[in-house]
């Protein structure tokens, strides 16, 4: 596969020239690396999982930054992080140089822990997910956006096993000291069964025979590796008694379907997890939006003690908030905004919400429609549009 230009290019390019160090983090594979090295042709190259070089960084920190042609891209920084503490150092030393600490991380929260000691204000932190529908036409449900998936979809298979076997090594064992690697598996599979769903710790305990504590450890990995979306509920504006709880997806669409055993467009279209399995896609999609965009990762789930619900909260600028619907269909009727009707006329804020359902059209020749006042149907690009 030829390499996709992705959209977060601009974004690195600002900010190395404001910052004197660029950290990007993200889920594993998901191109971090690649897209450093094509933005900053010039920079030389260093792997912190060989373990030469990790014992050269062990023996003498110092000197091996020291002996470093900059600018300088330290891959997986996770694996030493020692080195971020000797990093602030040199770059105190020479406070004009920007863009010459270019740093990539599979782990988020350990890394960022490190950034706030080590490099506060000297550092811009960035983070990458997979290929993004507006970066490439084949990132659909079934396949999710992988790069490596994308170039050799036939290989998909044999491609998400080899993944969750180097995750669990490597990711897994790096974060937390899970013993039984075999019961966080089941577990991995589990929560591909409850995509789409609130989080109820107690259900997803039961049938491994663990602890609802050691649960929820056990998605805090998950969601620290890029590997989960836990959406909170939404809370301004709305004087509503709300569900409290989280809403689970898998982050990548690709390996839910691999981990629900769904291999080919046809069983997807005839599986019960469709809708789910559809409305995790838009979700990635949106938070790869505002990634790519640098901005924070912000979108939440609405649903109250009575049972009205909406997919997706969006805030905006000015107090502006967008209200999203994803529907796996492709046949779109006023009926499906009938949640979108009734939670915007309970929304306060200075502006009113905009609305969407956002439904299984074509990338292209598929207008944006109206469905009722204030709501619009649109594809998934359509919508991705609307919200920058």
């Amino acid at each position: 596969m030829n390499y996709v230009p992705r959209r977060i290019e601009p974004v690195l390019r600002r900010a190395a020239r404001d910052f004197p160090a660029v950290i990007l983090t993200g889920p594993r594979r998901s191109g971090k690396t690649t897209v450093l090295k094509r933005v900053f042709p010039r920079a030389s190259y260093v792997l912190l999982e060989d373990p030469d070089v990790l014992s050269r960084v062990k023996a003498d920190p110092r000197g091996f930054l020291e002996g470093l042609k900059l600018p300088v891209v330290l891959d997986e920084i996770q694996n030493a992080p020692d080195l971020l503490g000797y990093i602030r150092t040199l770059v105190d030393a020479s406070p004009r140089g920007m863009g010459k600490w270019l740093l990539t991380g599979s782990q988020e929260s350990p890394l960022i822990r490190g950034v706030s000691e080590s490099l506060a204000g000297r550092a811009a932190v960035l983070q990458l997910w997979p290929l993004s529908v507006e970066e490439s036409p084949k990132v659909a449900p079934l396949r999710g956006g992988f790069p490596e998936v994308l170039a050799r979809p036939r290989s998909a298979r044999t491609w998400f096993s080899s993944y969750i076997q180097t995750f669990l090594e490597r990711d897994v064992r790096s974060v937390a000291a899970i013993r039984d690697l075999g019961a966080f598996r089941r577990f991995l599979g589990l929560v591909a069964t409850r995509h789409g769903q609130i989080v109820n710790r107690t259900d997803l305990a039961a049938p491994l025979g663990v602890s609802v504590p050691t649960i929820t450890s056990w998605l805090d990995i998950l969601e620290l590796t890029g590997q989960v979306l836990l959406l909170p509920p939404y809370f301004e504006n709305f004087g509503k008694r709300l569900v409290k709880s989280p809403k689970l997806y898998l982050a990548d669409p690709g390996l839910a379907c691999f981990l629900l055993g769904i291999e080919s467009e046809r069983q997807l279209d005839a599986s019960p997890f469709l809708g789910p399995i559809f409305e995790g896609h838009v979700a990635s999609e949106i938070v790869k939006s505002q990634l790519n965009q640098g901005k924070r990762r912000e979108l939440y789930h609405f649903r109250d003690q009575k049972g009205l619900e909406v997919d997706f909260v969006v805030p905006g600028g000015e107090g502006r908030i967008t209200l999203v619907e994803a529907k796996a269909t492709r046949t779109v009727s006023p009926d499906l905004a009938r949640s979108l009707v009734a939670l915007g006329a309970a929304a306060g804020g200075t502006l009113p919400p905009a609305a969407f359902v956002v439904h299984r059209g074509a990338a292209a020749g598929v207008p944006s429609a109206a469905l009722r006042p204030g709501v619009r149907s649109v594809p998934l690009p359509g919508l991705l549009a609307a919200l920058r």
